[in-house]
């Protein structure tokens, strides 16, 4: 078990000291856009067109439910996918079996990868080659977002940005690290409990097969005032939710409107503080 540990802790431990501050204004207009997924189409239209971007396909997708909004302006197009909205979505949350994916060459959550082979069939025939593209989602949606950025990366789009909400894992170890370069931020809560399951189990441990989040994670703490992490100190944030049963703190914490809300409060002043795990395992200090 410690040799495991700490494979994980020289592989996946990276620093997280980034030189620029995040621009808090690219992501609250980002996240804009994940909300609109979850208006209908008029209301989707006219959100996206006061951002200046243009509406191309606003469709639910009849096997998985899952919807998803496609938009463009001069030089992008972006992908922006829906969270769980109903029945059908919460069973490909529940899905959480790793299968092969034959097309990325790693494994991933089956849900998932149903809900991004639906939606990549359906957008594909509409994307431009000649610009650039990025997805974006929340919750389910964030998670399909990382599939779809996954195989736009294999067929050679100019992927410049995925960026999602309260996103739950969606590979292993391997899978991270096989597309380790993706240009993924992921936005967290620290009560939202979403981001941090599926639950690493024993048997997946002992296999090395642990679900595995990448790219950087941008911890929301309180208005004003965020963290950042990644790798395995992101890992062991689900140790403070272990013996506590989730309540109406993380609902709230998970909803769109809080991302937003805490968002907007970076934009004009933002101060960082490093994130602390205050776990210390066989000696060795997370922090």
């Amino acid at each position: 078990m410690r040799l495991i540990l700490f494979t994980l802790v020289f592989t996946f431990t990276v620093a997280t000291q980034a030189s620029s501050q995040p621009d808090f204004e690219r992501l609250y207009k980002t996240a804009l856009i994940a909300a609109a997924t979850y208006t209908q189409y008029e209301d989707a239209k006219s959100n996206v067109e006061s951002s200046g971007w243009k509406l191309e396909r606003h469709y639910e997708l009849p096997q998985t439910a899952v919807q998803y909004l496609l938009i463009s302006n001069e030089h992008e197009q972006a992908i922006a996918v829906r969270g769980t909205a109903n029945a059908e979505n919460v069973m490909v949350d529940l899905d959480l079996q790793l299968e092969p994916e034959p097309t990325l060459g790693i494994e991933i959550h089956k849900g998932f990868a149903l809900a991004a082979k639906s939606v990549w069939q359906d957008v594909a025939q509409r994307l431009n080659r000649d610009k650039a593209i990025r997805t974006t989602g929340h919750s389910l949606g964030g998670a399909v977002a990382v599939v779809l950025a996954m195989h736009l990366d294999k067929a050679g789009y100019q992927l410049t940005d995925t960026t999602t909400f309260g996103q739950p894992k969606v590979t292993n170890v391997q899978g991270a690290r096989a597309f380790k370069h993706l240009p993924l931020t992921r936005v967290v809560t620290p009560l939202d409990i979403v981001p941090i399951v599926p639950p690493l189990s024993p048997l997946e441990l002992k296999r090395l097969d642990i679900y595995w989040h990448g790219g950087e994670e941008i911890i929301l703490r309180e208005k004003g005032i965020f963290s950042r992490t990644q790798g395995i100190k992101s890992m062991l944030r689900a140790t403070k939710f272990i013996n506590k049963v989730p309540d109406e703190t993380n609902l709230h914490a998970h909803e769109m409107q809080t991302y937003l809300s805490l968002l907007k409060s970076n934009i004009d002043k933002s101060v960082e503080v490093p994130y602390k795990t205050e776990l210390n395992i066989f000696g060795f200090s997370m922090d």
